[in-house]
């Protein structure tokens, strides 16, 4: 990342840092620990989250801004519920390419629109459609905060 890119640059580079740390968190990653609850008082899991940030690329880019159909594997559209209850059925491997499909999806959308302006297909929050710039914030926000849960959670798998 440079000090002086443009907008647009910084936006994509700051997201894709959280994507790439998403990912990194599944490396070594035992099945069987991506499934497991590894702090109280939260049913969070590490395949949950990863599972949940690949439902929020679909949600956001997909399908509010681009205004394209569900993608699979999301048979519920946007029951966030079904991602992270589902995603102990997953492997680590599976949820890595999940991930991974799913911000690649994110970037073509992105890269369709040139214009951070640009609104989404979609009404959000059930007010108005948001604009690119929004999303990229919005998505950033989001995924940084779940790589926090990320580290949180391998420590304890790490002891």
């Amino acid at each position: 990342m440079g000090l002086r890119d443009d907008e647009r640059t910084t936006l994509e580079q700051f997201l894709d840092e959280h994507r790439a740390g998403v990912l990194r968190a599944l490396d070594g990653l035992a099945d069987a620990d991506a499934a497991t609850r590894l702090l109280p008082h939260t049913g969070m899991t590490i395949g949950g989250i990863v599972k949940h940030l690949a439902q929020m690329e679909d949600l956001w880019f997909t399908w509010k801004f681009a205004g394209g159909d569900w993608p699979p594997p999301w048979p519920h559209g946007e029951r966030e519920e079904w991602a992270w209850e589902s995603a102990a059925e997953d492997t680590v491997a599976e949820l890595a390419a999940l991930y991974r499909v799913a911000c690649a999806r994110s970037r073509a959308v992105a890269a369709r629109q040139p214009d951070l302006d640009a609104l989404a297909a979609s009404p959000s929050f059930g007010k108005g459609p948001v604009s690119l710039r929004w999303l990229f914030v919005h998505m950033i926000r989001e995924t940084a905060q779940h790589r926090g849960h990320l580290d949180l959670m391998l420590d304890v798998v790490r002891g």
